[in-house]
């Protein structure tokens, strides 16, 4: 097998956009935080729980665009 073979470059791909997507989700949460919600606690907690439920819904209706298979 060659180092660069086709099924490691996929694996390293999907690896990728689980990587961004990743910190896609960090970006916005901490985002959310510092813009809108820097001095309510309970707001900012719930806003980041629905954050993290949104990013989680589309992680599972869409697995193969953002694992990347």
């Amino acid at each position: 097998m060659a180092v660069g073979s086709g099924a490691s470059v996929a694996a390293m791909g999907g690896r990728t956009t689980l990587v961004l997507y990743l910190l896609a989700l960090v970006a916005v949460v901490v985002g959310s935080d510092f813009l809108l919600f820097r001095h309510h606690f309970w707001a900012r907690l719930l806003a980041n729980v629905g954050i993290v439920l949104i990013f989680g819904a589309l992680y599972l209706r869409f697995p193969s665009a953002i694992r990347g298979g």
